[in-house]
């Protein structure tokens, strides 16, 4: 079995084992890739009116959200933006982590929303679990990505054409052809375009979904180097007497870091409510945004700054690490990138489907046509040695 046949019975039977999956991973992919917009058309409570006064406290969202969900414990709290809601997450007993949607200027409260109740985030969960049990899907979709990453790559092994004249023409698609060459052209030529956008994709998904890989992507991004800082995590002082003050600890380091964050748009706030937990305060540049934050860690009894680490001071690998979701569903530049994203999704959902019919033309064909090509192979091959 020569090389080029080696490769050739990988990347088939690779496809044939992974090719389901990649193909529900990268349609789901395409759907979700423009979530927040389809969204934001949907529902008018995603949008409020910008006011020129302060943001309602934490702690006050906190209260509406435990009034509507008595007993629910409610650790993170989402301002998304000055033009967006704030949002509570609750864990509610018999439903669920539930959003708590309220207007940050009014205190109105504007929609409830259980996690499993909204289209897209069971649209996310397929992509990422299958509808699974969260270990088994997310092992399944990993498996597949990682043997979608060598088919791939053995795509581009088997489709670069030898002499350079025959490189032209390998990189369009000939329309007016056969359908089954159209086909044929569809899976090679629009695999090879999407090939890199693909990579990346599949990459920072599972970065997101593996430790090992997300580690792996830190140290290399950092060439090896170490900054064992930005592995450690503060805890609040628990021997220490508790302050008691007016305000709560929660509201007054919120506007601190608001007031030092002039420029940032969106505020996640986190407290598991452990003892020796910290208030956590994300402060991001741009509203929907995950990359390009500052972390701010306090101690949730007296309210004394552990820990701040600036999106300056992060090494590169923390940056990258920072902006996998931005990365993975297109939106780390902007509408461009988001556009790019989908249609290398959509590319990849079609691989599978093209490459099934490739395969399936090759199995239909009569066997006088199947002489006749090997027949047409063995003159093309003496008329090349006959030129030499």
């Amino acid at each position: 079995m020569t090389f080029k046949k080696t490769i050739l019975f990988i990347h088939r039977w690779l496809g044939f084992t992974s090719g389901l999956v990649v193909f529900i991973v990268s349609i789901t992919g395409c759907i979700f890739c423009f979530q927040d917009e389809i969204q934001d058309a949907i529902y008018s409570w995603r949008k409020v009116e910008v006011q020129h006064k302060p943001y309602i406290a934490p702690s006050t969202l906190k209260n509406i959200a435990t009034a509507k969900y008595p007993g629910a414990a409610a650790n993170y709290i989402y301002y998304f933006g000055p033009d967006r809601p704030a949002a509570v997450l609750a864990n509610v007993k018999r439903r669920g982590f539930t959003y708590i949607y309220i207007n940050p200027y009014t205190g109105q409260l504007l929609h409830t929303e259980g996690l499993q109740e909204n289209f897209f985030t069971v649209v996310k969960y397929i992509h990422l679990y299958l509808l699974l049990p969260a270990k088994v899907g997310q092992m399944v979709v990993g498996i597949s990505v990682i043997i979608f990453l060598i088919l791939m790559i053995t795509g581009i092994v088997l489709w670069w054409p030898k002499r350079k004249s025959d490189r032209k023409r390998s990189f369009t698609i000939k329309w007016g052809s056969r359908w089954r060459r159209i086909n044929y052209d569809l899976h090679n030529v629009f695999g090879f375009y999407a090939t890199s956008i693909a990579i990346i994709l599949a990459l920072s998904g599972l970065s997101i979904a593996f430790n090992w890989v997300n580690t792996g992507i830190y140290k290399a991004a950092n060439l090896g180097k170490s900054y064992p800082d930005e592995a450690v995590f503060p805890k609040s002082d628990t021997t220490g007497k508790v302050a008691v003050a007016a305000q709560p600890v929660a509201d007054r380091v919120f506007f601190e870091v608001k007031k030092s964050e002039p420029n940032a748009q969106m505020f996640l706030i986190a407290d598991d409510g452990t003892k020796s937990g910290t208030i956590n305060i994300t402060a991001y540049r741009e509203s929907m945004h995950f990359g390009n934050s500052d972390e701010y860690y306090y101690d949730r009894n007296n309210g004394k700054l552990l820990k701040f680490l600036p999106d300056v001071k992060k090494s590169a690998g923390l940056k990258l690490n920072d902006l996998n979701y931005d990365i993975h569903v297109g939106q780390v530049w902007g509408l461009t990138t988001k556009i790019i994203a989908f249609l290398a999704s959509l590319i990849c959902a079609t691989l599978p489907v093209t490459g099934f019919i490739v395969w399936l033309g090759k199995r239909k064909k009569p066997k006088k046509q199947k002489e006749k090509e090997v027949t047409h192979r063995r003159t093309h091959k003496q008329m090349l040695r006959a030129g030499q």
